[in-house]
Parts: structure tokens; sequence; C-alpha cells
């Protein structure tokens, strides 16, 4: 309305200033037209009886009322278009579905307190989601809403990671079959006697282990930068193979650059499509559980253990070939950890798996939560709820 007002007011003294300029200045210089003239009866040069109409000024100043009354119906009718004009067209307002509610809990294990984060309805098919190094379910925390709905999702930080415990590297044996022990004890105290599995990282083996253990409890399988052939290990993995195959300290200290905050940021941004959609978060939160006292040895623990790992890859394989999970492969195509060699033999033992080769780096979610999370809800439902 204020609009109008002014678009009139603005209108009327530009008419007004072309009307008296019509008329070679003869005549005085009248108010607006649009300010009601005097009563009838009042002495005033604007009261006119009827042989002043008859003037051919006051003929001009009819037809041009006419003009101004069309002009001012059409501007009523177009001006809401025009202040709209800057703005995003309104649209219907359609109920928002209710936010999923993520539950942050703990749990006792072995005497080592887990956390792990937990949403949706008890009764749906259930999604365990395995981090990665150097990670924690942390790296899950958009994703979840966005499949809570309809499934029921957890995703446990394991010890010496996240919000879990981090018992001395001396009192607790970080090794991958002790990781994969506490995820197996933590699916059956919460009740997840069948599970589809999110692995990445770290996570593939934990949760290939656990498929060795249990293949009865596996539905699906959704692997993200996640290693089971020979092909996935290439140079970045060089000192690491040392490590393994003469474990000295020297060769122990090598490896303490990849718990610095340099290595860690690295893992975040190296490779992505748009390092923009990567929270400065990600490394500040990772690189401040690194640092807690001990935590060093800790990591350092498990980067010799991984290459146990290694001779379990054929039974890995085989628990695809034998067992056929339906299969959904996204990966990051630019990751240097696991780099995308990593990424097709699946297919050897998993020939209807279907795969996604991204435009990302280690970890994607960060960079392709909008391309993944549709495919993994799509995939989801398809291969789980039909």
């Amino acid at each position: 309305m204020r609009l109008l007002q002014r678009i009139g007011f603005r209108l009327d003294r530009a008419i007004h200033a072309a009307y008296c300029e019509s008329f070679d200045g003869q005549l005085f210089n009248f108010l607006p037209l649009f300010i009601p003239g005097p009563k009838t009866g009042d002495a005033s040069p604007f009261s006119r009886g009827a042989d002043v109409d008859r003037h051919p000024i006051w003929k001009k100043e009819s037809i041009m009322k006419k003009h101004l009354l069309a002009t001012v119906a059409l501007l009523m009718a177009i001006s809401p278009v025009a202040a709209e004009a800057r703005c995003v067209p309104n649209t219907p307002v359609i109920a928002a579905k209710a936010v999923p509610v993520i539950q942050y809990k703990n749990t006792t294990i072995d005497g080592v307190k887990i956390f792990y984060r937990e949403a949706g309805p008890k009764d749906a098919p259930v999604l365990l989601l395995l981090h990665g190094f150097p990670t924690s379910s942390h790296m899950f925390r958009n994703l979840i809403p966005l499949l809570a709905d309809r499934y029921r999702v957890i995703a446990p930080d394991y010890p010496g990671y996240g919000q879990s415990d981090a018992p001395d590297h001396t009192q607790f044996s970080y090794t991958f079959e002790n990781l994969t022990n506490i995820v197996e004890k933590l699916t059956e105290k919460v009740g997840a006697d069948r599970y589809s599995m999110y692995v990445m990282d770290y996570g593939a083996p934990i949760g290939y282990r656990l498929a060795l253990k249990h293949p009865e409890r596996v539905e699906t399988l959704i692997v993200q930068n996640g290693n089971a052939y020979t092909e996935g290990l290439a140079a970045f993995w060089d000192p690491i193979k040392a490590y393994w195959a003469e474990k000295t300290p020297e060769r122990r200290e090598a490896l303490a650059g990849l718990v610095t905050l340099e290595t860690t940021k690295f893992q975040y941004t190296d490779g992505m499509g748009d390092v923009s959609h990567i929270s400065p978060d990600n490394w500040v939160v990772d690189q401040a559980l690194l640092d807690r006292p001990g935590n060093k040895d800790i990591q350092l623990d498990l980067l010799g253990d991984y290459g146990s790992n290694v001779p379990l890859y054929p039974r890995f394989q085989a628990f695809f070939r034998d067992n056929q999970p339906p299969t959904l492969i996204v990966w990051g195509k630019s990751d240097k950890i696991f780099p995308e060699p990593g990424a097709h033999p699946y297919l050897r033992d998993l020939p209807n798996a279907e795969m996604h080769i991204l435009d990302s780096g280690h970890f994607a979610l960060e960079d392709k939560l909008h391309v993944m999370a549709p495919l993994i809800r799509d995939f989801l439902d398809r291969k789980v709820c039909n």
C-alpha cells in the first residue's frame, strides 16, 4: 500500500507538471489533481459551474483525468507484481516433516564406556554406521537426520575415538579384532540382530570382520572409501607397510605425522570438489581428541595393527561372493588414502553392486552429502523396505 501511495504521488506530480506545461504557462500553478477541490458554494478558482465546464481548459482537464483514472487502475493491478519482483515468489505453506530426534547415549562394554548416536523408530530396519580414522560418529551427524524417519540408525564411537573412553594403550588392546568385538557386543546390547552397514575407512575391516562372524545378520552394505582389496593400498601406505614389516621405535615414530593437525586437515580438504562445503569444525574437533594425552599411542597401535586386516581380504571377498549382499558403493575418486582403484575390484565379487564414483575426497559425506544421501535413501528403500 505504501508503494502504491508513493507511485501515485510521484505520478500525480509528473502529470500535473506536464499538464501545466501543455498550456504554455497560461494557467496558474494548480494544486495536484488528486487533491479534492473545495465544497460546492466556496468562492474559489477551483469551483466550477456549468459555464466553466464548457471552457476548453476544463474540457482538456476532463479528458486528462479520464486517462489518469485508466493509468491509476492499471498501476493498481500491476503494482503487487512489481512489489514482489525482488523476492522469491510466494508458495503455499506446507507443513514440514518432523525432524528425527537424535539421542546421544552411553553404555559400558568390557569395562569401557562406549558412546553412540541413535535415531529412528525402535522397530525399524537398522542401519549401523561405522566411522573411519581419525574421526568418530561425528562424521554422520548430517546423514542421520536424513534417514532416521524410516530407519533405526546407530552410530558408535570406537574406544579411543569421539566420546567413548580412551583407556591407556597399555591397559586396553587397540586391535581391529578387539574393536570388532566391542561393536558386536553393542549391537547385541541394543537388540540389533539384523542390520545394514555403512562402512568407511577403519569401519570397513571392522564391518567385514563382523560380517565374517555373523553373515546372517548383514542385510545390505554401503561402502564409502573402505578397502577390501590390495589394489586399494597405494603409496600413502608405504611407510605404514614398513612399520608392519618391522615394528621398530624408529618406524613407529615415523608415523607420528599422521596424527598432526596438518594431516587431519589434509584428510578433509584434499581432493574435494568444493572445499567451501567443508566445515573447519571437522578437523578442529578431531584434532582436539587426537591431542589428548596418550591418544597418539592409541592411533599408532591401530595403524600398526591395520596390517592384520590384509590377510583377511580373501575371506572378506569370499563373504561377498557367497552371500551377495545388496551393495551400494559411493567413492570419492580423489582420495589419496583409499584411492579409486580400491573401489572397482568389488565388482569382481559383487557384480550386481551399484557403484557411484564421486568428484570428492576421503570424507566424501562432507562434500557430497546432497548427492550421497538421496542415493543411500533410494538404495535402502528398494533393498530393505520393498
